[in-house]
């Protein structure tokens, strides 16, 4: 049972982490309700276990940690039921559109992961967390950590080139209708 001080104790941490929680929970989750719940369910789980973090140092690293497990509880309730989302739409030459777009389509691509694989890239590359932060966090092996994000960034490169193809495709294809609409 939590006491007087450790409850505002973890109510000053939640004010004061929450928009860097929020993110994590954004790149974990591309919907932003879904990240909203994804930390308030995390919140709620870690609330009931705040007095066994003996180091507050590491809340965030174990909120994480919540994070990933109930995010990946969801996605096996869920049973994969995403479905790829229709074409981006067209960006427009302002630069804050074009990084929008290019994180849109990061987001999207990240689907294409299993959720180990995406957990094991956010840290590393967005959170910037070591391996061995990233190990400790996900509860594997160094070894594993690499192995997987090796994978992960394979499989997203693969993705990757296999759109750019779709898009040479559709635009060769768009060329060639409009060429046979000049000659008719």
């Amino acid at each position: 049972m939590a006491h007087g001080g450790e409850v505002l104790e973890f109510e000053e941490y939640v004010r004061t982490r929450q928009d860097a929680l929020l993110r994590s929970a954004r790149r974990l989750v591309p919907d932003p309700v879904d990240a909203q719940d994804l930390l308030q369910t995390a919140l709620v789980r870690t609330y009931g276990r705040w007095d066994g973090i003996a180091d507050k140092r590491l809340a965030d690293a174990y909120l994480r940690r919540v994070m990933i497990n109930t995010r990946t509880e969801w996605w096996r309730a869920r049973k994969l039921e995403e479905v790829p989302t229709e074409q981006l739409p067209e960006s427009t030459v302002d630069d804050s559109t074009e990084q929008h777009a290019d994180r849109a389509l990061l987001m999207d691509v990240m689907k294409v992961l299993a959720p180990k694989q995406r957990s094991v890239v956010v840290l590393r590359h967005w959170e910037q967390m070591s391996t061995e932060e990233t190990a400790a966090a996900l509860g594997m092996s160094a070894g594993t950590v690499k192995s997987t994000l090796h994978r992960a960034l394979a499989r997203l490169r693969e993705e990757l080139e296999s759109r750019d193809r779709e898009e040479l495709v559709a635009g060769a294809l768009d060329r060639r209708e409009e060429r046979e609409r000049c000659a008719a």
